[in-house]
């Protein structure tokens, strides 16, 4: 009563509550209730064009249930809520956020990517909890300095922005630990960058740099390091003093030598494909003994060092489309070898049919002329392995308007195996995709997909799915069907069970991200899924486990649920 005095007085403290109405078709009444009692609400693909300031003022207004009920169970206690510490807004029409923003102090994460964002309020560096901002797939054209008052901040995700400059004092933010600033417009990277000593990864993707700075090498805990489609011409000296390094991809760039890595024992990935790479000489190779990846394909290099034995772990050897003419027989000793790409080289001494058998019978012919003598120069050579590569270029990352994914990819069945088109308008799967027998990365996260062809199941050899921001409801079936899969990331769709039973068989099954879906609950069995190494469950409507051993991490979770299988 005292409330409504104060209204009808005109008590500038009345209108805490606001009206039902206001509430709208997009943000129900009911999202509401459950995000003060989660601390987690998510208003992702609601086509807003800005956020109520009821969701602003979601911990501070007293809420609408207060008003109705005279009795409460312990599920209603509305004076028991919890503070909003993550807030999902992606996938809307926001052109701005409001300093509101700084009402909610406790959030540790904050999503906002793909909308319209041209900037950023000053209000965002008030939130001093905050460990997880993702502002990718936006307009932004630059950073405001606040921002780099977020002293917590683990991970800042910026790619697919407008952003030509960062602020001079990046170098603040120095317990960030993932840091993506691919697809902007970036000329150069702030020195301020060495003060960053706790980031494990790093991608510069997509941007126009010319070199990089020498005290990138200062960041002792980056483990990758993504440089891919920019203008590099030399990497700095001092990159091989980063003796964390696992994988660094320099694809794309103008590369005319490999650098040299005598101090980054633990690589394991190197990337240089689409380069102008000319030589590749034994001191490129002979300190990277823990090298399982080595992708030099579309360059210009003329032979192959008998060095390449060292590299004892090596498990993928792209050299496609270079000049290669011969190869070290010695190759074929290389113990861990799956993989080797030879297409489009003038390879003179093997024979075409032979490099269509596969990577094993290419390397026991290999090894079978170690003990040959070298072949007559004057003899004429045998049919030739020379292929030229395809003139038709197909870039999957540039799509931006695709509505059906319907391609004439029969050219590329042989060759293609990592695909990304996210961020599109894909509404259906077409069957001639399900001819890529040797795809084994797939991301089409933030499309319009309900479901997925059962001809999928031909793809034998994928091991990630990311099917993220989409609108499955249910479980794709297919998916139990592919039994390579070593991560499924299902998050942010509307499915509402899952069968564990089928999920058991899957045994190379080590993450399955299942966040903010319709769960009503979690099948027990799901907890004999051994292989799981990462399970992911926030932000479903289920009642248990509750968020308390969710929060102990996967091993608890599953040993939680064969707790409650039925004897």
């Amino acid at each position: 009563m005292a409330a409504a005095r104060r209204a009808r007085a005109g008590d500038p403290r009345a209108g805490f509550r606001q009206p039902a109405a206001e509430l709208g078709p997009a943000v129900p009444q009911g999202l509401i209730r459950a995000a003060r009692k989660s601390g987690q609400l998510n208003l992702a693909g609601r086509n807003l064009t800005e956020v109520p300031l009821h969701v602003w003022r979601i911990n501070l207004d007293t809420p609408e249930e207060a008003h109705q009920n005279l009795s409460f169970g312990a599920a209603d206690r509305w004076w028991e809520q919890t503070d909003l510490t993550k807030l999902i807004l992606a996938s809307n029409k926001l052109q701005c956020l409001s300093e509101d923003v700084k009402l909610l102090p406790a959030l540790t994460v904050l999503d906002v990517h793909d909308n319209q964002l041209r900037s950023l309020p000053s209000a965002l560096g008030q939130l001093e909890n905050l460990q997880k901002l993702n502002l990718s797939h936006n307009k932004l054209e630059s950073i405001p300095e606040e921002l780099l008052q977020l002293s917590r901040l683990k991970s800042l995700l910026l790619q697919h922005n407008e952003l030509s400059c960062l602020p001079d004092g990046f170098g603040q933010l120095v317990n960030l630990e993932e840091l993506d600033l691919s697809n902007n417009h970036l000329t150069d990277i702030p020195t301020s960058f060495a003060l960053l000593i706790n980031l494990v990864r790093l991608n510069l993707a997509s941007n126009q740099l010319k070199n990089l700075p020498a005290d990138i090498s200062t960041m002792k805990s980056l483990r990758q390091l993504d440089c891919t489609k920019n203008y590099l011409e030399t990497v700095p000296s001092k990159l091989a003093t980063m003796a964390s390094l696992e994988q660094l991809y320099l694809r794309k760039n103008k590369l005319r030598a490999l650098p040299e890595f005598p101090s980054c024992r633990l690589l394991k990935e190197l990337h240089a494909g689409e380069n102008q790479i000319e030589v590749l000489n034994s001191e490129n190779l002979k300190h990277l003994n823990s090298l399982s990846v080595l992708e030099l394909r579309d360059n210009k290099i003329k032979s192959i060092p008998d060095e390449i034995t060292l590299l004892q772990k090596l498990e993928r050897l792209d050299l496609a489309n270079n000049d290669i003419s011969r190869l070290p027989y010695t190759l074929g000793n290389l113990p861990q070898l799956k993989f080797l790409a030879l297409e489009g080289n003038p390879l003179r001494t093997i024979r075409r049919d032979l490099l269509q058998k596969g990577t094993q019978e290419l390397l026991k012919y290999l090894r079978s002329k170690i003990q040959d003598d070298v072949p007559n120069q004057n003899e004429e050579p045998p049919v030739t392995a020379m292929t030229l590569p395809s003139e038709l270029r197909v870039n999957m990352h540039a799509i931006t308007t695709l509505k059906l994914l319907d391609y004439r990819i029969t050219e590329l069945k042989e060759s293609l195996c990592d695909i990304n088109l996210g961020f599109n308008k894909i509404s259906s799967v077409s069957l001639e995709f399900c001819m890529l027998h040797k795809l084994t990365h797939l991301d089409i996260r933030n499309n319009s997909l309900t479901s997925l062809p059962e001809e999928m199941a031909a793809l034998r050899r994928l091991q990630v799915i990311n099917l993220a921001f989409n609108r499955f409801k249910v479980f794709p079936s297919v998916l139990y069907q592919l039994l390579a899969l070593e991560t499924i990331v299902l998050s942010n769709n509307q499915v509402g069970s899952i069968d564990p039973l089928q999920l058991k068989k899957m045994d190379n099954l080590g993450t399955l991200d299942l966040q903010n879906n319709d769960l009503l609950q979690v099948p027990p069995e799901l907890g004999n899924c051994e292989s799981l190494r990462t399970l992911l469950l926030e932000g479903n409507p289920f009642r248990t486990p509750r968020a308390a051993i969710l929060a102990k991490g996967t091993a608890a979770v599953l040993e939680y649920l064969r707790s409650r299988i039925p004897t």
